[in-house]
């Protein structure tokens, strides 16, 4: 049975619209977005489970808008990086509680949403393709991927000093987290996480991902990029600020 409480969908209806639209029109600037707001109804654990299938089903529309334009040697070296962030999250996973988790993916939120107001990965000197570095990042993202799919700051953190082409850089970003996503399914299955509950929640939730993408296509020439990136990141940095707000006792 899906999930009924209409605070959930009050946060889960915006969160994969506006994630949605940041795949189909603003290269994923909001995926971080998503588990932050369901987090603040219902475990955070249980919210990326609900995410999971849905992010899928969006990584789809990136493959075919941008199949093979993508870096191929870059890939070679994130692929496997982020295969170890991911391996590492499923061994670790339910070694914390759902205050830490809350409390971590609070930090997460705040540090995405700080790092793109600073602009703290473009202000790297220009860089090359480096394994140590790629692999590095790259593993972090799968790792905090895997944890609350928010693992784009450390791919943009890695890529974005190389100064691609824009359209490689974006391809290059949509067939990392297609590939991550799909990876992660198999030990979100292991560790149970695709109960009847969460399928029928995502299956609902399902019809806003072409609503979102399709919106974020006709939106990306019609609003600044910058602005509408703005006022997410602040959305995001408030939604952090809670769940911090609400779980700080537990460290004290």
């Amino acid at each position: 049975m899906l999930i009924t409480d209409p605070l959930f969908y009050a946060a889960a209806i915006p969160a994969v619209l506006l994630t949605g639209i940041s795949k189909g029109g603003f290269g994923s600037a909001l995926g971080g977005m998503a588990v932050p707001l369901m987090a603040l109804t219902i475990p955070p654990v249980q919210a990326a489970a609900v995410m999971l299938p849905i992010l899928c089903l969006m990584d789809l529309v990136g493959l075919r808008a941008y199949f093979r334009k993508w870096d191929s040697d870059n890939l070679k070296i994130m692929l496997p990086g982020a295969l170890i962030g991911i391996v590492l999250g499923a061994l670790t996973f339910g070694m914390l509680s759902e205050s830490v988790i809350r409390l971590l993916i609070g930090a997460l939120a705040i540090a995405f949403a700080v790092n793109s107001w600073l602009g703290l990965a473009a202000r790297r000197n220009v860089a090359g393709r480096s394994v140590v570095k790629g692999t590095f990042w790259c593993g972090v993202s799968g790792l905090t991927s895997f944890i609350a799919h928010a693992g784009g700051p450390p791919v943009v953190a890695y890529l974005l000093p190389q100064q691609l082409d824009k359209v490689r850089y974006v391809a290059t970003i949509s067939v990392f987290f297609a590939f991550v996503n799909a990876a992660k399914l198999v030990p979100y299955a292991w560790l149970g996480q695709f109960s009847s509950d969460n399928l029928a929640t995502s299956l609902a939730l399902a019809p806003l991902v072409p609503l979102g993408v399709r919106f974020g296509m006709w939106l990306q020439d019609r609003i600044n990029t910058l602005w509408f990136c703005r006022i997410a990141q602040t959305g995001l940095l408030v939604t952090g600020i809670q769940l911090i707000y609400r779980d700080i006792g537990y460290l004290f």
